[in-house]
């Protein structure tokens, strides 16, 4: 049994670490056997596992392509990069914005390889590339939305969304990840305990809140109403294909809720679409008692990256060709659409 088997093993059932080995494409060296010392990219690894594992159950499309395009076609997923959103904001017991993420993603290896601004969206997107394993281990995309940019009624509600806020990671989680940080590795025993309190960190840490505040935030900021009833669940996990545009013909003559256009980025390496957000029923407070409402919830990514070659005046056979894994704030912006859909 491997060190990622036996980690997932703490957090999901058999039958999904089994069926999760057999869906993605995983790189040799994270796959060595059960010792006494797990390592920050195995520990990454393990997650990014689960957590596109618990997208796919979110998503329908995701299920029906998975089962398809990828075990029925006897291949399987490289996970290019996960997505998730968080609210630069006072959060009740939980650190605002990005700071309650990149608390876990430095321990883990992960460094901050650019910054997006998303103007429109009044957001700023940040990418998280693994320092052992960049082309690897997926990425990790995260958004910040900026409330003082919207109304007062806007900031007030979110303020009230947030503040029931609970932060999963207790002062044993963070020493755990304080010693991971400076270590590189944790004993096998304390990887376990970590890894399902990791991903819990991946959910929606607040109450149920107002349908007017929902109402009110989704009136000026799809993507904050999103957060406000999917906290900070994966938004998206994508998938590195081949040819994006191939994958998005036949997912649309399977009849499958692909978005119309792939997006380009500026340098014309990166090419992305995906499925349209999948419907999920949430509760909300209203003064007659707690309804239920038909909402956008989480979505499946498809990507293409272009190669960089190096320079021939560089003349090293160690660089050889890499891919680009640069994001793009126009890609960015068209694919956050995807859960723009009205309740």
């Amino acid at each position: 049994m491997t060190h990622l088997q036996t980690l997932l093993a703490s957090c999901l059932p058999p039958e999904a670490v089994q069926r999760i080995h057999e869906q993605m494409y995983v790189h040799p060296a994270l796959q060595s056997d059960v010792s006494g010392t797990v390592t920050r990219a195995e520990l990454a690894q393990a997650l990014n596992m689960a957590l596109f594992h618990g997208l796919v159950q979110r998503v329908p499309a995701a299920q029906d392509y998975m089962a398809s395009d990828v075990v029925g076609q006897q291949r399987r997923v490289v996970f290019d990069h996960g997505a998730l959103r968080t609210v630069r904001w006072p959060s009740g017991a939980l650190p605002p914005g990005e700071a309650a993420f990149t608390r876990l993603l430095r321990p883990l290896g992960f460094q901050l390889q650019d910054t997006y601004p998303l103007p429109r969206l009044k957001m700023t997107g940040r990418a998280w590339c693994h320092q052992d394993f960049p082309q690897e281990i997926a990425q990790f995309f995260v958004s910040e939305l900026h409330p003082e940019q919207f109304t007062m009624p806007f900031q007030t509600a979110v303020t009230r969304v947030l503040s029931t806020s609970r932060d999963p990671l207790g002062p044993q989680d963070v020493a755990d990840l304080e010693q991971l940080a400076r270590d590189g590795k944790l004993p096998l025993q304390q990887a376990l305990r970590l890894l399902p309190v990791m991903l819990q960190c991946f959910d929606r840490q607040h109450g149920v809140f107002a349908l007017d505040d929902y109402e009110l935030l989704l009136a000026e900021s799809a993507e904050m109403a999103w957060i406000a009833t999917e906290g900070n669940a994966f938004n998206h996990a994508t998938d590195r294909v081949g040819d994006v545009d191939a994958v998005a013909r036949r997912q649309r003559e399977l009849g499958r809720p692909i978005k119309d256009a792939v997006e380009v980025s500026a340098s014309g390496r990166v090419r992305q679409t995906a499925f349209r957000a999948a419907t999920v029923q949430r509760e909300f407070l209203t003064p007659a008692g707690q309804v239920t409402r038909a909402v956008p919830g989480s979505f499946y990514e498809f990507i293409t990256r272009a190669e960089l070659h190096a320079s021939p005046a560089a003349n090293d056979p160690a660089q050889g060709t890499r891919l680009d894994l640069a994001f793009d704030a126009g890609n960015a912006t068209g694919i956050f659409g995807m859960t723009a859909a009205r309740a």
